[in-house]
């Protein structure tokens, strides 16, 4: 079969179990791709245990921090400094545009994901139907005034906001290393797919500087905001 029926015939099969985003690097916790039982079952709840089983009524990846899934054990070697973070955000029909976040929980089993790397971009693709096509930011920067070293672990937090308002997540967890120690991130694992553009979504007055407040909110907000319009542009021309 050729690779577009394929990637078609998948699209179909993932449509039917709530199927929404893909990590592609670095790795993702694990295949949540996966939606079972019914709303009934469940009591309108997002999941419920039956037996030593649960299942996910919506879909897996409605739920937060991480779409249903635990902690991996295989974890990826990420920059120090900051480094690149790859998805796929058209794996659900209806998202023809898409607001993206993402964020950053310290340690093996982060208490939250509240460190804000990217704080938002919007996705435009190409239909509202399931489509192909890969997004990399080449250069994320650590969170403001987050500092690490080799060896600690972390997770990364991939958040869609779909145009009705609710939030798909996805993790990928990561191990701090040198950049000298980290694979190459090159054409192969970080590229830009041409039918997949992206916008800012902050306003001009949040970059503007407010002499009669110096509070670490109001500066780590416009640290926020200059770092993600720097990862949207490095993207731009990346490759």
């Amino acid at each position: 079969m050729p690779p577009t029926s394929v990637f078609v015939a998948l699209l179909s099969f993932l449509s039917l179990v709530s199927a929404h985003t893909v990590i592609t690097y670095p790795g993702w916790r694990g295949d949540n791709l996966h939606s079972n039982g019914t709303v009934e079952q469940g009591n309108g709840l997002g999941t419920y245990a039956e037996g030593d089983d649960y299942l996910w009524p919506y879909g897996m990846q409605w739920m937060y921090p991480c779409g249903g899934m635990p902690t991996s054990q295989n974890r990826t070697k990420w920059p120090v400094k900051g480094g690149a973070i790859a998805f796929q955000p058209g794996w659900f029909p209806g998202h023809g545009t898409a607001f993206i976040y993402i964020n950053l929980g310290l340690g093996t089993i982060p208490a939250n994901m509240s460190l804000v790397m990217v704080s938002g971009i919007q996705l435009i693709g190409p239909t509202k139907d399931p489509y192909p096509g890969t997004f990399c930011l080449p250069q994320v920067p650590l969170p403001a005034n987050v500092s690490v070293k080799a060896g600690d672990n972390a997770t990364i937090q991939v958040i869609e906001t779909a145009v009705h308002g609710a939030a798909l997540y996805n993790c990928a967890d990561i191990t701090f290393a040198e950049p000298e120690d980290v694979p190459e991130v090159n054409a192969s694992n970080c590229f830009n797919s041409s039918q997949i553009s992206s916008d800012l979504i902050f306003t001009t007055t949040s970059l503007q500087d407010d002499s009669t407040s110096a509070s670490s909110e109001l500066s780590t907000n416009r640290y926020g905001y200059v770092t993600t319009a720097l990862a949207v542009l490095l993207g731009l021309i990346w490759l």
